[in-house]
């Protein structure tokens, strides 16, 4: 539920509030929005008077229901704001820009084996600027970077074929908002694209679920109560590195048998090479079952979400090896769901994803930061910025 408070030292969080309700219901009367976030009238009517100044929101005539003049319906204006998204892989880059109702509007990409830093951040201060004069620039809310995890681990973040290799000791948000005009924003890619599915996907109707997600190696995030789980240092939910063959192949982080070994776009190209297509799937069927129960008997998901980098015929296929899953704590009789579903923001899962990460700086409440300092934050506020 989205709750809001009338203490006037929360008004950013209580923006936030409104026009995520707006968004995700609308479109929605004043009276309704109130009625759901639990703030006063006229604290709505101020805020959204606001909002509509400011072009994030905009009216609609009323439905007429019996006598009297129906209220008007507020809904968001898809062009109010804009967000660009960048993916660095092994592979290139990819950025697209974003409209607040989650549509990619143009896009660029690059193609490039191990790119390095600096030419990374050259080349995304020439995309950025290229697809931004494609829009109204003044409506940039900013910039989100998505690259593959796990973070900060030497063994495992830079080595290997699914990472960057050599960006070890690399700044990456001082060198994205070095690089780019806009507020810029940085994730790892599975959690950026479990946000991206929180805002446009199944997060409209599931607050508990986990994101698989394979991309040219695997990751995962788990969702709680629609936030990210991030654990410690930011890395819950990574399991493209469980060791889960015994005495299986080698990886390139040290352990034998991880688990991106064997489900992952690199995984699947390599041996596809070798067995075809057909034989990848019926190799990798026990393991990504095995994988399917570790993850709902750890996290115990409402359900688990199928996405990422990879094309979305063969996420189709690697779904249907779900259809004969064992036994797990998600056996239930009141499923509503099936166990596992495809993303719905595939295919721009990506793009979606990072570009989610500005986006969910304005719409979504929270994100581990106190009201007070949500309030402090008032004159950086991104909102503030799109006068």
């Amino acid at each position: 539920m989205l709750k809001g408070t009338n203490q006037e030292l929360a008004r950013p969080f209580n923006r936030r509030i409104v026009l995520e309700t707006i968004r995700r219901h609308g479109p929605i009367s004043r009276a309704e929005v109130a009625r759901r976030v639990g703030l006063t009238a006229q604290t709505v009517s101020t805020i959204t008077s606001e909002l509509r100044d400011r072009g994030f929101v905009k009216l609609l005539p009323g439905v007429p229901k019996g006598r009297g003049f129906p209220a008007p319906l507020l809904e968001i204006n898809p062009d109010g704001g804009f967000a660009c998204g960048v993916y660095v892989t092994p592979r290139g880059i990819e950025a697209g820009i974003m409209n607040l109702s989650g549509d990619v509007l143009t896009r660029k990409s690059y193609a490039a084996h191990q790119i390095s830093p600096q030419d990374a951040f050259d080349r995304i201060a020439s995309m950025v600027g290229e697809l931004s004069s494609e829009i109204d620039a003044s409506r940039m809310i900013g910039v989100g970077l998505a690259l593959p995890g796990p973070f900060d681990i030497d063994s495992m973040s830079f080595v290997g074929p699914t990472t960057l290799e050599g960006w070890s000791g690399i700044d990456v948000s001082e060198s994205l908002s070095a690089a780019v005009d806009y507020p810029a924003f940085v994730e790892w890619d599975s959690a950026a694209a479990a946000r991206g599915e929180i805002l446009y996907g199944i997060g409209e109707e599931i607050q508990n679920f986990y994101y698989l997600y394979m991309g040219v190696g695997l990751g995962g995030c788990a969702v709680c109560q629609g936030q990210p789980m991030r654990g410690a240092w930011g890395n819950a939910g990574e399991i493209g590195h469980i060791p889960l063959v015994p005495d299986g192949d080698p990886c390139p982080c040290g352990n034998r048998g991880c688990l991106e070994r064997y489900l992952s776009l690199e995984a699947y190209e390599r041996r596809r090479e070798e067995v075809g297509e057909e034989g990848w799937l019926r190799e990798v069927a026990p393991i990504f079952r095995s994988a399917i129960v570790m993850i709902e008997n750890l996290f115990d998901p409402e359900v688990i979400v199928l996405g990422g980098l990879a094309p979305v015929e063969l996420c189709e296929k690697i779904l249907e090896l779900s259809k004969e899953l064992p036994n797990s704590v998600a056996t239930r009789n009141d499923r509503r769901t099936p166990r596992v579903v495809l993303s719905r923001c595939a295919p721009d899962a990506v793009l979606r994803g990072a570009a989610s990460l500005a986006v969910s700086r304005v719409f979504s409440p929270g994100g581990g930061n106190s009201l007070e300092a949500e309030a402090r934050a008032e004159g950086s506020d991104l909102l503030a910025r799109l006068q």
